[in-house]
């Protein structure tokens, strides 16, 4: 189903940028991390349809798409293009949850692991991530319900051609603009039954966060 392929794809991309960008604003002393945070943020305050415009001028032919196609990437009205979409939507919820899963890891315990020894790259691996993990896999969650019930940027850089690039969002609309009463239905129930199993797993782990301050 390209949906879950979508999803899948980019709420890993989401996710691997997202944790990369959410230590670098939390435990980073980079100065111009505020630009950072402030571009993230962009995807999150756009409208669905600015961002999906700003990424095509982008990846277009007027922007980076000639050259990308040359070496047989084509983005615009393409697969790439739909995870595209749906991991740039993803992303700042993936940050903003990551971030504070790393705000819980006290300044006390890396300095013990520092004084143990480890260098950068060890404590975020064994004790960044060993202590937030569960606010990491809840971001990747959410940045797999972003990603598969984005719509709108989707719509704008991967287009709703049936078969290559229409997710279930868009078979949604096309069934309520065909009054297909039955198969909206269908999808209705799919994409709820997605978006409450995941988002019950994640609240669960995101509570977990708070028992164990």
């Amino acid at each position: 189903m390209i949906s879950l392929q979508v999803s899948a794809y980019a709420s890993g991309i989401a996710l691997v940028i997202g944790v990369a960008i959410a230590w670098l604003l939390e435990k980073s002393k980079f100065r111009l991390k505020w630009l950072i945070e402030g571009v993230t943020l962009l995807a999150l305050v756009f409208p669905p349809t600015v961002l999906g415009y700003y990424l095509l001028l982008l990846f277009g032919r007027q922007g980076l798409g000639l050259y990308l196609e040359r070496i047989g990437l084509r983005i615009v009205f393409a697969l790439p293009g739909a995870v595209l979409a749906a991991t740039i939507a993803a992303i700042p919820l993936v940050v903003q949850l990551v971030r504070t899963s790393f705000a819980e890891v006290s300044q006390e315990i890396e300095d013990a692991g520092r004084v143990d020894g480890c260098s950068r790259s060890q404590l975020f691996w064994y004790i960044d991530l060993g202590i937030a993990w569960r606010g990491v896999v809840a971001g990747g969650m959410l940045g797999f319900l972003r990603a598969i019930g984005d719509f709108g940027t989707t719509l704008m850089v991967a287009g709703n051609i049936p078969g290559r690039t229409q997710t279930l969002s868009m078979a949604l609309y096309d069934a309520v603009q065909s009054n297909d009463t039955a198969r909206a239905n269908e999808l209705v129930l799919i994409l709820s039954a997605i978006a409450f199993g995941v988002l019950f797993v994640a609240i669960v782990l995101s509570r977990s966060i708070y028992r164990t301050r």
